[in-house]
């Protein structure tokens, strides 16, 4: 996604390259479209794993979805308490709170082996087959297995939550319902009051 992503926002630049100069053979230039470039496919490239760094993991999602940019909910309801003044301890020091996670890390280091291992299929997407969505072929074509493409179909609506999210949600809502009834089968009054 994060390649598909690039590529779309280079690929409306009207730059022509001139590639072929030699002054001593007196060839022409030939003159090529910097949106289906080699250079274009390099420079998308270049630093693709790297953005992976700016992804969080977003425990309150389910399946690749934990995979996000920006701060999960978790996080973001972490800070806002501190700031509250509320102690909150993590185990690690709050300045590192920000830091990709050791999961991060992890999926940018399979990021960079998928394109080693790879790069000839992405060449052959980029160069023959961009008529397809770069995610099918690569991803169904060649580097998941058929039983395992269930993921590339998952889309966040905000409504997505966690097992998890769902049982701390279901004993908070009973436990309301429960203080409800007891407070209404069992009145409780200041005798001044009555």
């Amino acid at each position: 996604m994060e390649l598909q992503e690039e590529l779309s926002r280079t690929g409306r630049s009207r730059e022509v390259l001139e590639l072929g100069q030699v002054l001593d053979t007196g060839k022409r230039k030939r003159h090529v479209p910097y949106s289906v470039s080699e250079t274009r496919l390099e420079e998308a490239l270049e630093n693709l794993c790297e953005r992976i760094l700016d992804y969080s993991v977003h425990a309150e999602r389910k399946g690749s979805l934990r995979y996000a940019k920006g701060q999960s909910q978790t996080m973001a309801t972490l800070k806002g308490l501190v700031q509250k003044g509320v102690k909150v301890d993590l185990g690690i020091p709050l300045e590192l709170w920000d830091e990709p996670s050791v999961e991060v890390t992890f999926l940018k280091k399979q990021c960079e082996t998928m394109l080693e291992e790879f790069e000839d299929v992405v060449g052959d997407w980029y160069f023959h087959h961009q008529d397809q969505p770069l995610q099918r072929f690569l991803c169904e074509g060649h580097v998941l297995p058929a039983t395992e493409t269930a993921c590339l179909q998952e889309t966040w609506t905000g409504k997505e939550i966690t097992d998890e999210q769902e049982k701390v949600e279901g004993e908070e809502e009973a436990e309301a319902e429960a203080e409800m009834t007891k407070a209404a089968v069992n009145p409780t009054h200041d005798p001044e009051d009555l």
